[in-house]
């Protein structure tokens, strides 16, 4: 199924997030989906935990807080990606930007792409930062197309994805034709 849907459109990164799992547990998810993802030129990220990533050959690493950023990028190396979460906080984004983050992420955005408060971030980092900025949550078509339009770089799905009625390759599809549609008419 994880092929299937990195096959299906257009996929710039996948997230490994397993809250509750083992670090033995985390490094034996990483053997087994780190090579589907990167053989597809999909990047491999891990959440949260920057020494696992590094020991299993994962493009990067997303942690949460601005102030996990310089551990994150000593355990991970200059040319791995560090993303950082930043929750609704400006001045979190803009902290881990200055530090070196390679993307701050935002939300979580889902439920109908959230309020158009939510949504005025996105438009404003986008208008006036040059670090890439994700939505993040478990974003359906309908929300991905809002969340696109108000400035989104990058829409994380999560369980939309994996949750879908017809499977994760038709939600990967549907997910890229509703950012396509909303990009053609900003």
């Amino acid at each position: 199924m994880l092929a299937a849907a990195l096959e299906s459109g257009d996929v710039a990164c996948l997230l490994l997030r397993l809250d509750d799992a083992s670090d033995d547990e985390m490094r034996a998810a990483a053997a087994a989906l780190r090579p589907v993802a990167q053989g597809r030129g999909v990047a491999f990220l891990i959440d949260g935990r920057p020494g696992i990533a590094a020991e299993t050959g994962a493009d990067g690493v997303h942690v949460e807080g601005a102030d996990a950023y310089d551990a994150a990028r000593r355990a991970v190396g200059a040319d791995a990606i560090v993303g950082v979460g930043c929750g609704g906080s400006r001045d979190a984004a803009m902290t881990a930007a200055e530090r070196g983050a390679d993307y701050v992420a935002f939300g979580s955005f889902a439920a109908a792409a959230a309020a158009g408060s939510d949504l005025e971030l996105l438009g404003w980092w986008s208008e006036l930062m040059t670090v890439p900025c994700v939505a993040a949550g478990d974003a359906a078509p309908a929300d991905a197309a809002a969340l696109a339009r108000a400035g989104a770089d990058f829409v994380a799905s999560g369980d939309a994805v994996w949750d879908h009625p017809d499977g994760p390759a038709a939600a990967v599809r549907a997910l890229n034709a509703a950012i396509a549609a909303a990009t053609r008419q900003v």
